[in-house]
């Protein structure tokens, strides 16, 4: 019998094969396309503090969509990863100097303040039609996202993700957060909350 990590396991390798398969002149188009949609669907306030990420391997680009989002107004911030348990957000400024930030990622620096996102670009590897998502397998944003709550923060979620990431069913255990929206080059998924 296969035991629900194992499930997990190979839903996300084949789910990045499918992704890391793709053309690379594709998933440049494909993020653009991402970055007009979400431009446009995502609303928020001007001064709203929204993370990105920066693209590792064969990530969508959310560069031009956090270019876009900061042109109507978002205060923008980057994931540093801290150590193997915990991420936090520095602030992204016009022109800062970005360093190495450690597992193929970089951000900036130690003397960028550190914010709380108020809306979350969060990547993934795997996420199904109920908007239940497979990240990498650190559990850094699950992490991340239940220290906000905890705060008592709630950040508005939005996956990114190519369509060909889709699944399924993610198998779901009790401290998986869900996604209400994912945004990929098709259009802006909203999910129904779940009960």
């Amino acid at each position: 019998m296969t035991s629900l990590k194992d499930l997990k396991k190979q839903l996300r390798l084949e789910a990045l094969g499918r992704r890391d398969a793709l053309d690379i002149g594709w998933r440049i188009e494909a993020s653009l396309r991402m970055a007009e949609i979400g431009a446009s669907a995502i609303d928020f306030e001007p001064g709203t503090i929204v993370s990105g990420f920066l693209p590792i391997r064969s990530e969508a680009d959310t560069r031009p969509l956090i270019s876009a989002l900061r042109d109507r107004g978002a205060k923008l911030c980057l994931p540093i990863v801290l150590d193997r348990e915990t991420i936090i957000f520095r602030e992204l400024l016009r022109g800062a100097p970005m360093v190495d930030t450690g597992f193929g990622t970089s951000g900036p620096g130690p003397e960028a303040p550190v914010v709380d996102p108020e809306l979350m670009l969060v990547p993934l590897a795997a996420f199904d039609p109920r908007g239940h998502r497979l990240g990498y397998g650190a559990g850094h944003y699950d992490r991340a996202i239940a220290r906000l709550h905890a705060a008592g923060r709630k950040p508005r979620l939005i996956g990114i993700a190519f369509d060909c990431q889709e699944v399924v069913r993610v198998p779901d255990e009790d401290h998986d957060v869900v996604i209400p929206e994912i945004l990929t080059e098709s259009g802006l998924r909203r999910f129904a909350p779940q009960l």
